[in-house]
């Protein structure tokens, strides 16, 4: 009997430390295309280290167009992380002339798949690591 409580509550405990470390979302806009499309799920993993290449899930004002006040969850690549150079050849347009720059400590350089359509660190700097919610596990084509 007690070793069943205590495999119930093994059990319980691994659900609650995997719920906190994942977060299930569905992509809502072209930013990412090809690789992510509006509609795809994806699997993120908390962190705030991640790794030049991989898709970063992180949390930015709203776009300055007007819309609702607050944060929202953007998808991003990152394509720099602290130390690296920003790659001269990065895109246009770069409002915040990084292109070159170093990255500082405890920050990344994010940019969509799609530059034409997307709004990231060309428009809004570097991402301080406190933005970052985590990097893209999985994910899955919508139906």
């Amino acid at each position: 009997m007690k070793v069943l409580v205590l495999l119930g509550l093994l059990a319980a405990g691994s659900a609650v430390a995997a719920r906190r470390g994942l977060i299930l979302t569905t992509v809502d806009g072209e930013s990412m295309a090809p690789e992510l499309a509006s509609g795809d799920r994806v699997l993120v993993r908390r962190t705030r280290r991640p790794r030049r290449g991989q898709v970063a899930l992180l949390r930015y004002p709203r776009l300055p167009s007007g819309a609702p006040t607050g944060e929202q969850l953007l998808l991003k690549r990152v394509v720099a992380v602290a130390g690296d150079r920003v790659p001269a050849d990065w895109g246009d347009p770069d409002v915040h002339g990084l292109a070159g720059a170093v990255v500082p400590p405890g920050c990344a350089v994010v940019l969509g798949d799609n530059r034409p359509t997307s709004w990231d660190s060309r428009h809004y700097g570097f991402v301080p690591r406190e933005r970052l919610v985590g990097v893209v596990l999985r994910h899955a084509s919508r139906p």
